[in-house]
């Protein structure tokens, strides 16, 4: 299946992340799980490899391979561990603003240090009282000279505690014109994190509070135009923000599988292995239905995406689908590892919690279903695959 988009090239890429994920991932994940911090180092490791830069042009001294090949850096992290495959993904986010908004000077500075893996970019747009509710955001940016200046809070901000270039979207006007996006340096006066709070899964990535205070930025930190902020916000989220998310998805699907075929296979009940048991062969075999359903929608919107056809609903469809499928299948592996799966030393236990935090994020299944329908009845806007296809280009598929 995987050779209706992938070639050899991403065949090596798939095998040099796998290697990389088993042998310096996956010791890790013990203490992970036990301390709950951020992994700081493994971040900039992962970092170091290049691979922030997939999306990014050899002129700017990424790997210039597109967005399929970035869903498989995430996805083969993210089967050894969601963390570190969310921060790969929240990284992204952070890339897709400056090169589809950011001013011939911003890439020259900024791009260059992604590839290399001297910066981790995020981007911030959540706020506590307007949550997904883009429109509803109140941290305002106002222009003093030749500077601005931010007040307010972001929250759930991916990487926002290995961060080092805030992308910001920040009230500037009224209305939906009234949205600006910036790039904000965590030295900045005026900046501040939160202090990182522990959650349910993805252990050892940082999800949390940007705080402004009178913080103090050039007037060359703006990304494109005041009013583009919606933008900056929209297009990261679907462009990146859903694919990215739905490549986390299913590499977490993935370790369902392989882990619960594995445990089928050793775990023998009634003089036999349980994977010849009837019952579990057909939870193995909606597993792996679901699994093979999710990859193909996921491969699929992501090609499209290299290929610069118009494909939100693509894109759309692919993070529900891997979201609700993973989620699915989280529940089947707990009902075949039964007791053995509820043991805080279960790999599925974790894959389970994991799996519940790509949900919300760029939008809940409830949001993707109301594009869908606006889809289904001929309603929906400009795609915004559409909008930015002379910037997104044709990646080659090279052998």
């Amino acid at each position: 299946m995987d050779g209706l988009f992938t070639t050899a090239s991403h065949d090596r890429l798939r095998d040099e992340v796998r290697h990389f994920a088993e042998t310096e991932v996956r010791p890790q994940i013990p203490d992970m799980e036990q301390s709950r911090s951020v992994q700081y180092k493994l971040s900039r490791l992962i970092a170091e490899q290049g691979w922030l830069g997939v999306t990014i042009g050899p002129e700017h001294g990424g790997m210039g391979l597109g967005h399929l090949a970035k869903s498989i850096i995430i996805e083969e992290l993210s089967r050894v561990s969601g963390a570190m495959g969310a921060m790969v993904q929240a990284s992204q986010l952070g890339v897709a603003k400056i090169l589809h908004f950011g001013s011939a000077e911003q890439q020259q500075r900024w791009l260059p240090e992604v590839s290399a893996g001297r910066c981790l970019p995020t981007i911030a747009v959540t706020e506590p009282d307007s949550g997904g509710h883009v429109l509803g955001m109140t941290a305002a940016a106002r222009r003093e000279g030749d500077e601005y200046v931010i007040n307010g809070h972001k929250v759930f901000v991916g990487n926002s505690h290995v961060g080092d270039l805030h992308g910001v979207v920040a009230r500037t006007g009224e209305g939906s014109r009234g949205l600006s996006a910036f790039l904000v340096e965590p030295d900045r006066p005026g900046f501040s994190l939160g202090e990182h709070q522990a959650s349910m899964g993805l252990h050892g990535f940082s999800y949390g509070e940007l705080v402004f205070d009178e913080c103090r930025i050039p007037a060359e930190n703006r990304l494109g135009e005041e009013g583009q902020g919606l933008a900056v916000a929209y297009s990261s989220s679907i462009l990146y923000g859903r694919p990215n998310l739905t490549a986390v998805a299913l590499g977490i699907h993935r370790a369902l599988v392989e882990e619960t075929v594995a445990f089928a296979e050793r775990h023998y009940r009634y003089g036999q292995p349980l994977s010849q048991l009837p019952t579990v062969q057909q939870k193995l075999g909606q597993m792996q239905s679901q699994l093979m359903t999710a990859r193909l929608a996921a491969y699929h919107a992501a090609h499209s995406l290299d290929n610069a056809m118009p494909c939100d609903a693509e894109l759309i469809n692919a993070k529900l689908v891997n979201v609700e499928y993973a989620l699915d299948s989280a529940r089947t592996a707990m009902e075949v590892h039964a007791g053995y799966g509820l043991g805080t030393d279960s790999p599925v236990e974790r894959y389970l919690r994991d799996a519940h935090h790509i949900f919300a994020p760029a939008g809940t299944s409830d949001i993707q279903r109301l594009r869908l329908a606006e889809t289904a009845l001929g309603n929906s806007r400009t795609p915004w695959s559409e909008r930015l296809a002379p910037q997104l280009g044709v990646f080659p598929r090279s052998s």
